[in-house]
């Protein structure tokens, strides 16, 4: 049964997302990064914290998986999710992916401390919120098109005031949704040119290998099968939007029969619904593991 394993990225956080992490796992963490992960509101506020968290659940959920014998046959990361895209896909080493991400984090946490952020638009095209964006968008009051989740749903990055005025625009457009997201930096713009420069430096210090599975890049789509292509991928898609869009229909030309929706949340729900239909799916927010693992096994049983 070909799977898709699919890895969300920020915004779907919550305090007590690690409760259920394997407990050597999360100590193994703590003290490879010299870091206490505190598992709370308060804490998800900062990039360093966020992001290592949600890599945390979800290289715990790789791990349990494969450990039952079950692997992928594609991966999808949505940015931050990349890492454990790489990772499920034998791309990356587990402890260089937790050194990449908090020392990517802690880039994006300087570069950006507070005042920057992303928002989403639902119910207008790209090329209907251009012109909103270009309209706003001054050397002072920065703010970018960014990730493209579906046909009708598009990001947008920069200075939060920017962004209300943006989000603003757009409801008076016609916009169904227009609101803030939980992202505390201006994720994949112009804005991040510097930390990539920085981030490409880190990487260049781990091995990338050959990924085993088909790995579908961030910023154009395309699977991929080259250990290269993986890591420009890392690189690049924080100054790159994320084109969602294009991942899922690259995807549905090699004919998935399930998608394994890893956590935190389930942030693509009505897009996978709308572009797989009624294909089996595994919701790792809301199904426990040993359920997932008998649950796929039964599956590839018929």
């Amino acid at each position: 049964m070909r799977a898709l394993w699919l890895f969300p990225g920020q915004g779907n956080q919550f305090a007590g997302m690690l409760a259920g992490v394997t407990p050597e796992l999360k100590e193994h963490v703590e003290q490879l990064l010299n870091l206490k992960l505190l598992d709370t509101i308060e804490g998800y506020q900062y990039s360093v914290q966020l992001q290592v968290s949600i890599a945390l659940v979800q290289v715990d959920q790789i791990n349990q998986l494969k450990a039952a014998g079950i692997r992928p046959d594609l991966v999808a990361g949505h940015s931050l999710g990349a890492f454990a895209a790489a990772y499920a896909a034998g791309a990356i080493k587990q402890d260089d992916l937790f050194r990449v991400v908090k020392h990517r984090a802690g880039l994006m946490q300087t570069a950006y401390p507070r005042g920057f952020g992303m928002g989403v638009v639902v119910g207008l095209t790209r090329d209907q919120l251009a012109p909103l964006v270009e309209e706003v968008n001054t050397r002072k009051e920065p703010v970018f098109l960014s990730n493209q989740n579906a046909a009708n749903q598009t990001c947008v990055s920069g200075k939060l005031t920017a962004i209300d005025q943006v989000l603003q625009l757009a409801k008076q457009n016609g916009a169904a949704i227009a609101q803030r997201l939980q992202v505390p930096v201006p994720s994949h713009s112009p804005l991040m040119k510097k930390v990539v420069g920085q981030l490409q430096q880190e990487i260049n210090q781990i091995t990338i290998s050959k990924p085993q599975c088909r790995y579908l890049t961030n910023y154009s789509g395309r699977s991929v099968r080259q250990a290269k292509f993986v890591g420009e991928d890392l690189i690049n898609n924080l100054v790159y939007p994320v084109y969602f869009e294009e991942m899922m229909n690259v995807a549905g030309d090699y004919q998935p029969e399930a998608i394994i929706n890893f956590a935190p949340g389930t942030p693509f729900k009505t897009i996978l619904r709308q572009k797989f239909g009624d294909i089996k799916q595994i919701n790792l927010n809301q199904t426990g593991i040993e359920d997932a693992i008998y649950l796929l096994n039964k599956w590839n049983k018929r």
